[in-house]
């Protein structure tokens, strides 16, 4: 059964991106499309935006408390999916992130930007524009979006919704005087509805008024039921679980293939990973290290705690006591950018550091490196361990969130059994780290078991198929 989604997101790759839900706003439409359903994406017109996209041209125009909003149509590049842009200058027309300002803090007005946002949404939805559109399901993803499903359950006969969270931690949290300032319904001002420890909070509109709410992987479903993950909402979660699922992201199998990647230094298969040394003498020539056989460990990521980057600079003297290298791509909070500039200074033929992100780099690192480092505290779901997988790079990983659902542990028995993809470890101490190292180590030793390993991660399938198919389903429960 074709149906009509409308996609509501506040980033989405290539248009704007600052995090993984940019690449599941830019992917998952497009995997939904080719099941035959009618999915539009709606986006704020940032000014990266429009200077992004072609021939835009304007399909409506609303007149809304703040002003006249228009909403422009455009493709989303490199797909005949249709976008639709929120566009109303005052609001979206600056430079550089969604969200934060030149000095790296949240825009003043970022409640008053996304409230108007989920207003012209729902306007749409229950088709009060000349849009000769409506849909049969609104599909919201994170805080920004939080609103819709809130304002759509005081309307009568109002499309379905779906909220996803792709990271619980950011909730749009603002003081009572903005519930108030943005003229909200008084109805909703409740434990029951947006009120949250009497602050307004923009994610429980989802939370509470969603039919169905999804996470980005299982595990995660469940851990944010728990208080340890849940992060105070933990209670209204588990309250929803009937209605609570969690479907793991899927990555572009296309953009990461070792196979066609223009960015790495060569070509290679699941059929010929012994090619995959080429790759593993250009990275450590890009970061200057010595071209030696030995372990060589990568990672790429933001410099923050969750990534767990703190465990792994209090293991650094003792993981230079192994035989290895180690090469950084990120950025982040200062002191562990410092950290790692200085601890390259330290051991300069060991460890090659780069502050940043760099897409080609990030690539090369994915194919060079032997193992990939990501031992996050925790992992909604991740995507550079599969990444990682694809390339044949054994991911080393906490067993969180949307790490556990993907990486095997290279234990006895998995590997017997030939489930074995990576290396898994459960504590947060940098002596869990080094542990977990030396079975690494073990194993690489162990050539015939290493390329085995290696096999196994590379035919694992995270196409965008898999959870399109029960996005679909999903959808089909609310007929």
């Amino acid at each position: 059964m074709m149906r009509k989604v409308l996609f509501a997101s506040s980033e989405a790759f290539p248009l704007m991106k600052t995090g993984g839900l940019a690449d599941v706003a830019g992917s998952l439409p497009i995997a939904l499309r080719e099941l035959k359903q009618d999915v539009r994406i709606i986006l704020p017109a940032y000014a990266a935006v429009l200077e992004t996209v072609t021939r835009a041209r304007c399909m409506a125009k609303i007149d809304m408390p703040q002003g006249l909003v228009r909403i422009l149509i455009a493709d989303l590049p490199n797909s005949e999916l249709k976008v639709w842009l929120v566009d109303y200058p005052p609001f979206f027309d600056r430079p550089g992130n969604p969200y934060l300002g030149p000095e790296g803090m949240p825009w003043h007005d970022n409640a008053d930007r996304f409230a108007l946002f989920c207003q012209v949404i729902v306007e749409i939805a229950m088709q009060r524009t000349s849009l000769r559109w409506r849909p049969d399901i609104v599909h919201c993803n994170d805080w920004q979006t939080g609103l819709v499903p809130a304002l759509l359950s005081l309307e009568e006969q109002h499309p379905p919704t779906v909220f996803t969270i792709h990271n619980l931690a950011y909730q749009g949290v603002f003081p009572y005087s903005t519930f108030v300032a943005l003229g909200l319904p008084q109805r909703l001002w409740s434990f029951q509805a947006l009120e949250f420890y009497n602050q307004l909070s923009f994610i429980k509109g989802g939370l509470v008024f969603a039919d169905k709410i999804t996470t980005v992987s299982p595990s995660y479903a469940t851990e944010i039921q728990t208080q340890a993950f849940g992060c105070g909402l933990e209670g209204l979660l588990s309250y929803r679980a009937d209605h609570l699922s969690g479907i793991l992201n899927g990555i572009d199998m296309n953009a990461w293939n070792p196979e066609t990647d223009p960015y790495i230094a060569g070509h290679y298969s699941v059929r010929q990973v012994e090619k995959k040394k080429t790759n593993k003498k250009a990275l450590q020539k890009i970061f200057d290290l010595p071209e030696k056989e030995v372990l060589l460990i990568g990672f790429v990521g933001r410099l923050v705690f969750q990534k767990g980057i703190d465990i792994v600079l209090q293991a650094i003297h003792e993981l230079m006591k192994l035989p290895l290298q180690m090469v950084f791509l990120g950025t982040g909070e200062y002191e562990y950018e410092q950290s790692l500039r200085y601890f390259s200074e330290q051991y300069p033929q060991r460890i090659g550091v780069k502050i940043g992100y760099d897409e080609e780099i990030a690539h090369q690192v994915e194919a060079g490196a032997d193992v990939f480092l990501m031992p996050s505290r925790f992992e909604p779901c991740g995507l550079n361990q599969m990444y990682s997988l694809r390339y044949g790079t054994l991911p080393i990983v906490r067993n969180v969130g949307g790490l556990a659902d993907t990486v095997e542990d290279s234990n006895a028995e998995n590997i017997e059994s030939g489930r074995a993809n990576g290396f898994v470890f459960s504590g947060e101490e940098s002596g869990d780290l080094v542990q977990v190292m030396g079975h690494v180590l073990d194993l690489y030793q162990q050539k015939q078991v290493w390329k085995k390993l290696q096999i196994t991660a590379m035919w694992r399938d995270f196409s965008w198929d898999i959870s399109a198919q029960e996005y679909k389903y999903l959808y089909d429960q609310l007929d």
